[in-house]
């Protein structure tokens, strides 16, 4: 029972991957880079070695993602957690709720494990593999060493014993996971100038900010949203500066004339 369950999580797992990562890299890389042009953080591209190294890696994640469902799932764990299955014993409402929170959840977590695995002594065993994408792809997603997942992998079982929470819920939650995490490894910016500039949306986590964390190995830590590091001042100095030359140009242009006429 559990070896099949084990084939099916991963190969849930997997799917889920190629099938929104691969549609990312067939739009961006493959079909249309040239109309994204303006949109690319790093004009450079990685190289084929780098998308093979990603992708094996992310298979390899999901071996370990894959376990720890099974571990969830097993009756030494699962009547334990505040797993529910009816969705009217807190209804559709708290349905919705329980998705959200447990964004928030996992950024934390995100926030607070990242920025340890950034200690000189745990990055080289736990998050050099991720930080071999200085310029990464919608691949480099999942590319994780076995440390490294099993740390990305047990926010599932935090969240479960945090927080009542649906199966179709977590479900939800980590399709939605995975799209943004493909977004924050995309290589380009696609929020939209009102988006970035909006009171909410400035809070939000951006391409953009992952993209810099890659290139720079520094600050920029967060997953979904920025209010940790805007709290604990790990935002980098270009960050805005950064984000505008994609999202508004003209603007910056603008900026770039009236100093040298100033000059």
């Amino acid at each position: 029972m559990a070896i099949s369950q084990f084939g099916w999580f991963y190969l849930l797992l997997t799917l889920r991957y190629v099938v929104i990562a691969g549609l990312a890299f067939l739009l961006f890389y493959t079909l249309m880079p040239k109309k994204f042009a303006r949109r690319k953080i790093q004009a450079l591209f990685p190289k084929r070695q780098d998308y093979v190294r990603e992708v094996s890696h992310s298979f390899f994640t999901f071996l370990i993602f894959a376990a720890v469902g099974v571990l969830l799932a097993s009756d030494a764990v699962l009547p334990h957690t505040q797993i529910y299955t009816e969705v009217a014993e807190y209804g559709w409402p708290y349905f919705i709720v329980s998705v959200l929170l447990a964004l928030v959840v996992h950024d934390t977590y995100f926030y607070w494990t990242h920025r340890l695995m950034h200690h000189p002594k745990l990055f080289k065993l736990f998050h050099l593999t991720h930080h071999k994408s200085t310029n990464p792809s919608p691949w480099a997603a999942f590319a994780f060493s076995p440390l490294e997942a099993v740390v990305e992998a047990s926010v599932i079982l935090v969240i479960a014993f945090l927080l009542p929470i649906h199966p179709l819920a977590i479900a939800l939650f980590l399709l939605l996971m995975t799209v943004y995490n493909v977004y924050g490894h995309l290589g380009y910016e696609i929020y939209p100038k009102w988006l970035v500039s909006s009171s909410v949306g400035k809070w939000l986590n951006t391409s953009t900010n992952h993209n810099m964390h890659h290139k720079y190995f520094k600050g920029n830590y967060g997953l979904y949203f920025r209010f940790w590091d805007e709290w604990l001042h790990t935002t980098h100095p270009n960050y805005d500066k950064t984000l505008a030359k994609l999202v508004d140009p003209q603007k910056v242009q603008a900026v770039q004339q009236a100093q040298v006429v100033e000059l």
